[in-house]
């Protein structure tokens, strides 16, 4: 463990806590009203955590971006503490990148937790995307490897993997990466105001269970801004 991360402070460490991290494709394609919702979408949905006061003690956000280049955005800070950044879609998809970078951030968070022993629940990766990968192929070594941190990832519990496909997304391709278990699913056109307010009633109705203890999320066809694609 790094000195860096032994001096990493933890708000309410005493409380157990929920790494999420908001993987963002902000490539050319985002561009227009889908970006510009994108972005309303994150400001909704840190009002939205923020009056569950529970949540707002356990939920850990983070913010990685991938279109000209993979960017962490926002490290991981309390819900209080996070500053929605604005986003701007420019270049090209290089979701294979943002994917390992995700998981890396995730167990660093989890060391840091580990170190000053706060509690945690699995983290969550929530993929956004409108596109496919441009930095790997099937078959290639690093979908290989991407494939296999996310299928591993999500076999022995270390974080929940969620791909959501914003059209025209190659759902074919994104249901490869996806974990078996947890295929993609598809927006119901441009619909990131409901999809937010889902992730915060998610965020907090895992906020408010105990470690270990099976979450029962609500549909996302039932909550309106989602589809199973065919």
């Amino acid at each position: 463990m790094s000195k860096l991360e032994e001096r990493i402070e933890i708000a309410n460490p005493q409380q157990p806590h929920v790494a999420t991290v908001l993987l963002l494709d902000t490539s050319g394609s985002m561009s227009g009203g889908k970006i510009a919702a994108l972005n309303e979408g994150l400001t909704l949905f840190r009002q939205d955590v923020s009056t569950d006061d529970l949540a707002c003690k356990r939920v850990d956000l983070a913010v990685v971006t991938f279109g000209s280049s993979v960017s962490v955005l926002h490290d991981f800070t309390s819900v209080e503490d996070f500053d929605p950044p604005e986003l701007a879609a420019e270049g090209s998809t290089p979701m294979g990148a943002a994917i390992l970078k995700a998981g890396e951030l995730v167990e660093q968070r989890k060391r840091q937790y580990k170190a000053q022993g706060t509690d945690y629940y699995r983290p969550w990766i929530f993929m956004i995307t409108d596109g496919e990968p441009t930095d790997m192929q099937p078959g290639d070594e690093t979908w290989t490897q991407v494939v296999r941190v996310v299928h591993d990832g999500e076999a022995s519990k270390k974080f929940m993997f969620f791909a959501v496909a914003v059209e025209p997304a190659n759902v074919d391709v994104l249901r490869e990466i996806a974990p078996p278990g947890r295929p993609p699913v598809k927006l119901k056109g441009q619909r990131f105001k409901e999809l937010f307010q889902w992730l915060s009633k998610s965020q907090s109705a895992v906020s408010a269970s105990k470690i270990g203890e099976q979450v029962k999320l609500e549909n996302p066809v039932a909550a309106g801004w989602g589809e199973i694609p065919a």
